[in-house]
């Protein structure tokens, strides 16, 4: 038996940032539809550790049966090292023999299907005239925003903010010959924001880095950073001002901390939660209801996004004949 390695350079190269909006278009209408299965992920958090390990599995019925398991690690202190903070694998599995079929480099698999998702959630939800957009952070899913935003909506400017300067510098000179609107260095989060009507939180904040008194009406948040019950990027008033929407709800109501440290505060619950992205896509929930409304969209990232993300990696590597066929 062989199995397909799929390497991060050879993902990057057959998961393109408007190919992968579809792919997670495609599968979260699955998911409300009951086409595709995920339980809640497990996450082991050593006490004397510097990092965490998730585990991540879920399963396809249609058109064709595929499990996938995403194993990955989380070590916040990577990026001060050069590297990635999440560092793992996807498994895929046929879905009729569980035979293994490819094992998929997750940190870019994770990098690009996160911010696709923000880029459904932009497209369904965000203003149709939005176009000027702050990121807080500068690391790795604050470059792949940058991307999946303006895919889906025309930008006029980017505003980046970051707790160091020079990190916040060195992704503008990355990043700005990269697109045709300018991308500039704001000097606080309150600048970053003044003005903005799409906003991307990617931090490893464990306290609010957004204020409500901040926020314009009519503007859409991507809140991606944090998915940890004791960790948030968005205050308590904001949270109440704004419509909620989520990947999953299950996912929300257990690990969400934007949404669950309000919830033990007691100021809301899980009828503030309006719709799943999911829902909204099939037609069984509405998003926006006028343009001075806040949209909050909760990433936290599912199973079902990194099997559709690896199952459209391998499908695309078995045409374009990328990858390494290895005995298994």
């Amino acid at each position: 038996m062989k199995i397909l390695v799929v390497s991060h350079a050879e993902v990057e190269q057959l998961l393109p940032m408007s190919e992968c909006i579809g792919v997670m278009d495609d599968a979260l209408a699955a998911l409300a539809r009951g086409e595709m299965y995920q339980p809640l992920r497990q996450v082991i958090y050593p006490p004397d550790a510097g990092g965490v390990l998730a585990m991540m599995p879920a399963y396809r019925s249609a058109p064709d049966p595929v499990y996938g398991l995403k194993a990955i690690c989380v070590f916040p202190k990577n990026p001060e090292l050069g590297k990635d903070s999440h560092q793992g694998g996807v498994f895929l599995f046929r879905g009729d023999t569980g035979e293994p079929l490819a094992l998929v480099n997750a940190s870019a698999i994770t990098a690009i299907r996160t911010a696709a998702v923000s880029g459904v959630a932009t497209r369904v939800l965000a203003r149709a005239d939005a176009g000027e957009l702050a990121i807080i952070g500068s690391g790795v899913q604050a470059r792949s925003h940058l991307a999946a935003i303006s895919v889906v909506r025309k930008i006029k400017r980017a505003r980046i903010a970051s707790r160091t300067h020079d990190h916040a510098q060195r992704f503008v000179n990355e990043m700005q010959p990269r697109f045709d609107f300018p991308v500039s260095v704001a000097s606080s989060v309150q600048e970053a924001v003044a003005g903005a009507d799409l906003i991307v939180t990617a931090t490893t904040s464990r306290e609010p880095v957004i204020q409500r008194e901040w926020i314009a009406p009519g503007t859409h948040i991507n809140a991606v950073g944090t998915y940890s019950p004791r960790a948030r990027e968005l205050d308590t008033a904001t949270m109440l001002a704004a419509s909620l929407f989520v990947d999953r709800r299950e996912s929300a109501l257990n690990e969400a901390g934007d949404y669950l440290i309000p919830a033990q505060e007691g100021v809301l619950g899980p009828e503030h939660i309006r719709a799943e992205l999911g829902e909204i896509l099939i037609g069984a929930a509405t998003g926006r209801t006028s343009p001075d409304e806040i949209t909050v969209f909760k990433s936290l990232g599912l199973a079902i996004e990194d099997l559709a993300s690896a199952a459209h990696v391998y499908r695309n590597a078995q045409e374009q004949n990328l990858g390494s066929w290895v005995e298994f």
